[in-house]
């Protein structure tokens, strides 16, 4: 056994692939009119070092006490359930909800659920711990909000008083934040900038610059780490809450001018000129599920061209302002719908990185094929190699974990919602479902250290077949996909009937149903890890180079 471990091990360095140093997140959120089931859907995938969850029961608390503001909630470096330094206090509430820690914590135990994704600010607005007195990151506020609220409406004015009264901190690098702030009746778009360096609390001026603005329930949309939101008025309550200096910081910097009779753009207002990373994925979002909303630019290839994708004077250079806030689908969404975009690596696209002709090889018939060695997740070694460009796909090889959640008002919160995660990289991992009503999690996805391989963990597992893919990429992902997709349609097939069955206990037992789903989670979960530990052996021994 030690030498298998001792060959495990030699593979993982051998084939551990250099990653780019950019971080991702992609948000999609769709109204319950615009979902194939009637739930309020929102998802995140995610990059970063810690993949760990957890579950959180409610508290309750005596009056007086103070809740504790961290930083580190997203370091993989502490135990478990250490939050890291303390910054601040804040006033802790009579008694909270449960709810699934992690970096960015998602969900709650009654239906209210957040995804995240770092956006770009103007530099201006950027500030830092050594800068000024602010103390309230993102990470952290959403985790006060989930301990305390079930309604989105609510969580999102918590949200922005956190953050105009304590300071917003970014914490990923120096961006700005966009969160969708769901429950099972309806979703907001949050997004919160700073206000640059040297700010002090006793000056009673606000701690950051936000504004929310209502999903209508028949729309979709897709936040690629940027803004989203245009034109704001702030007296339609229904649709819009904003802080109060949403719009005369751009007036005071000399970013908008009153005077100049046109609209204020919240969009164009605090974020930098727009770059590819993002226009590349509002694209890929409206030309995929709303191809005929107008003429989107063309970015299919075209097979008489394979240099089509490196010609800068081709490629067009599109507004953001060709993209809306929201559209209405032409298909109802469902939660695989959201998955396949998820692992996306804009195959057929300019921006599939497999599509260069640096990946064609003789086929022996007097032609070329793409090699099977082609990969969307090629490190930096290997793209001086093929002489590529980074394209940063939607899946991301250096990711950590992520989810798709469904809110369903239909059914009691511990079942109503759900949401289904993946670890790692979502081109390879499969997804398993947490309910609201879980009561915990299974310890094979809350063991993470990523200096050292440990065969409990799922997150290494995943890891492991991810890496030993760039053996033989395109044949692996196949090999990868035949054990994976099977396992998928059984619980999306068995669903329903898992859930019937849970609402049937429920009735007579509340806690008898919540430990029945806590029980088929963990199984998928504990399946996972030994369904990729499995197919870590078979790679390793189907693709070993000491065959021809």
């Amino acid at each position: 056994m030690k030498k298998i471990g001792y060959i495990i091990l030699l593979f993982l360095v051998l084939f551990l692939v250099s990653v780019q140093g950019v971080s991702g997140c992609t948000i999609i959120a769709a109204g319950k009119k615009a979902t194939a089931d009637g739930s309020v859907i929102i998802s995140h995938t995610d990059t970063g070092p810690d993949s760990r969850i957890y579950y959180v029961h409610g508290k309750t608390f005596r009056p007086g006490e103070m809740a504790p503001v961290y930083w580190g909630i997203q370091d993989v470096d502490r135990p478990l359930e250490d939050d890291g330094e303390v910054l601040g206090y804040i006033p802790q509430v009579r008694k909270t909800y449960g709810y699934f820690h992690s970096a960015y914590s998602h969900m709650n135990e009654v239906q209210l659920g957040i995804a995240e994704s770092t956006t770009a600010q103007r530099p201006e607005l950027v500030c830092t711990r050594e800068g000024g007195k602010q103390i309230m990151t993102i990470e952290q506020a959403m985790i006060f909000a989930l301990q305390r609220y079930d309604k989105a409406r609510e969580a999102v004015l918590f949200i922005g008083e956190l953050m105009v009264r304590y300071g917003f901190l970014p914490s990923s690098g120096d961006g700005s934040e966009t969160l969708v702030i769901a429950d099972a009746d309806e979703a907001w778009v949050f997004e919160v900038f700073g206000v640059g360096n040297g700010w002090d609390p006793v000056t009673g001026k606000p701690g950051a610059i936000w504004a929310a603005q209502r999903l209508p329930d028949d729309q979709a949309t897709m936040v690629p780490n940027w803004s989203i939101i245009k034109e704001i008025n702030a007296g339609d309550r229904d649709q819009f809450l904003v802080s109060d200096n949403y719009k005369q910081e751009a007036i005071d910097r000399g970013w908008y001018d009153p005077a100049s009779g046109k609209p204020f753009i919240w969009q164009e207002a605090y974020s930098p000129l727009p770059e590819e990373y993002a226009t590349s994925r509002f694209w890929l979002f409206y030309s995929t599920f709303m191809p005929s909303l107008k003429e989107w630019p063309d970015r299919k290839l075209d097979p008489s061209n394979p240099y089509k994708g490196m010609q800068p004077y081709y490629q067009v250079v599109e507004p953001l302002s060709i993209y809306p806030f929201a559209a209405v689908p032409e298909k109802k969404i469902s939660v695989q719908d959201v998955i396949a975009f998820q692992r996306s690596t804009f195959e057929g696209t300019i921006y599939d990185m497999t599509s260069y002709p640096e990946w064609l090889v003789p086929d022996g018939k007097g032609s070329y094929v793409k090699s099977p060695l082609a990969t969307p997740f090629p490190g930096s070694e290997m793209r001086k190699l093929i002489r590529q460009t980074y394209r940063r796909p939607v899946a991301r090889h250096r990711g950590h974990y992520g989810m798709v959640m469904q809110l369903r008002d239909w059914l009691p919160d511990a079942i109503g919602g759900v949401y289904w995660v993946y670890l790692d990289n979502p081109y390879f991992s499969p997804y398993v479902p947490i309910y609201a009503g879980n009561l915990s999690v299974a310890e094979t996805y809350n063991i993470y250290d990523p200096e050292k391989y440990d065969e409990r963990s799922a997150r290494w597992a995943i890891d492991f077949v991810d890496n030993l893919a760039n053996l033989q990429f395109r044949d692996i992902a196949d090999d990868v996909r035949a054990v994976r997709e099977p396992f998928e349609a059984e619980m999306f097939t068995a669903q329903e009937k898992v859930e019937a069955e849970a609402l049937s206990i429920y009735k007579k037992d509340q806690l008898a149903a919540r430990k029945y789903l806590t029980g088929y989670s963990d199984e998928k979960m504990n399946r996972v890890t030994a369904m990729f530990l499995q197919l870590r052996d078979q790679i390793i021994a189907k693709y070993t180079n000491n065959r021809e």
